[in-house]
């Protein structure tokens, strides 16, 4: 059966606009794509203490069985939840089957009617379509700008007919941009409005802290954060996500989000992968080490090479290089894969028209002449 016209309008006008989205296949490109920071996802080491802990366990199961509420709450989700809890000064902790479930069943369900949410304009699409399903009012704030964020409050709390709550919206990592906010200058505003603080630290993770446990935590404000989202599909190299919190906020979400309530919980493997990557993020300093020496070496070869007025500012994993117009970043990155290093285009719509990139994700694995050279080659390409 053909695919209605208004579909098939939608995608031809991708294609023309040189923006239509494609499944890539396996490539053995030097990586400075993926998300897997400290190479966890490739570590066998994890894998191994996995399996085992499964033996051990005796969880000879290839899956939940049910919602966590019905039959899938087996013994390794308490066990896993209370780690990432002590792990991440928290109260509480409950795992969602990815990043996207957590943040749609956060900004769905917690927010009511008679609430305000503020969130920075550059907030992921997962925030945003949450943000969209919740019966609250929603404005965002120009990216990073708490002058912005206070007008906004201002205009607000001004107002007669009061919010009964106001939830501030952020990111402690762009996934974008791999900039990030002034926590500390945040921190204080939302104390001094009496706002809810939210913090998505899906970038952070594994990449932040000496032990790898975040931006918010490294900078001792966990405690003044209402709720913190935590992904493992970057810096742990897995594959869900938990909501740090009250036991409160805990029980408000077992009860009422609809994405954790309404799925088939997380294999025991994928829990147990989960666990094991959290506890080798304890003892894997070399890694840490290693991906913020390179992080550095990264920015001090942008300078050397005259590149640094092409990337947003970040000390981050992420780095962006801004190159206008799918088409120019695309053959840009084509030119950089044909010499072997896998660096991906982001393109319009993912960002705004006029702010295409090529997007570099760093690793503890990476070497530094992979970076020098592949940075040579992008100077080549802008400067020739």
């Amino acid at each position: 059966m053909k695919l209605p016209k208004a579909l098939q309008s939608k995608l031809k006008l991708r294609e023309e606009n040189n923006a239509l989205r494609y499944l890539p296949l396996t490539n053995t490109l030097v990586d400075f794509a993926s998300n897997d920071y400290l190479g966890f996802a490739k570590n066998e080491l994890i894998f191994d203490v996995s399996h085992q802990l499964l033996v051990n366990q005796n969880l000879k199961i290839n899956g939940a069985t049910g919602s966590r509420l019905l039959s899938g709450n087996h013994s390794l989700y308490p066990l896993t939840e209370d780690f990432i809890a002590q792990f991440h000064q928290s109260e509480a902790a409950l795992i969602f089957n990815s990043g996207y479930d957590a943040n749609v069943g956060f900004f769905s369900t917690v927010p009511q009617r008679n609430d305000m949410i503020l969130y920075d304009e550059l907030c992921h699409a997962s925030i945003r379509d949450g943000i969209q399903m919740s019966h609250a009012k929603a404005y965002k704030f120009q990216h990073n700008d708490f002058l912005d964020l206070e007008k906004l409050i201002h205009k607000i709390t001004s107002n007669f007919q009061l919010p009964a709550s106001i939830y501030i919206v952020t990111e402690s990592v762009f996934s974008m941009d791999g900039d990030s906010p002034n926590l500390e200058e945040l921190t204080n505003l939302s104390e001094k409005y009496n706002c809810y603080l939210v913090i998505d630290e899906a970038h952070s993770l594994g990449v932040f802290g000496s032990q790898g446990e975040g931006l918010v935590q490294s900078v001792a404000l966990h405690e003044k954060v209402f709720a913190r989202i935590m992904t493992f599909g970057k810096g742990l190299g897995c594959h869900g996500a938990a909501i740090l919190g009250s036991n409160d906020l805990k029980n408000y979400l077992v009860n009422f989000a609809r994405s954790f309530i309404y799925t088939t919980g997380l294999s025991p493997h994928s829990v147990a992968t989960i666990l094991m990557s959290y506890r080798q993020l304890i003892v894997q300093e070399e890694a840490l080490q290693k991906l913020k020496n390179n992080i550095i070496h990264f920015n001090q070869e942008k300078m050397r090479l005259g590149l640094k007025p092409l990337f947003v500012y970040s000390k981050s994993a992420i780095h962006c290089a801004i190159i206008s117009g799918n088409q120019n970043v695309k053959a840009t990155s084509e030119l950089l894969q044909e010499k072997g290093f896998d660096v991906k285009p982001i393109l319009s719509p993912t960002v705004s028209e006029g702010q295409e990139r090529l997007r570099f994700c760093l690793h503890s694995y990476n070497s530094h002449q992979q970076i020098t050279k592949v940075l040579e080659l992008l100077s080549s390409c802008v400067f020739k």
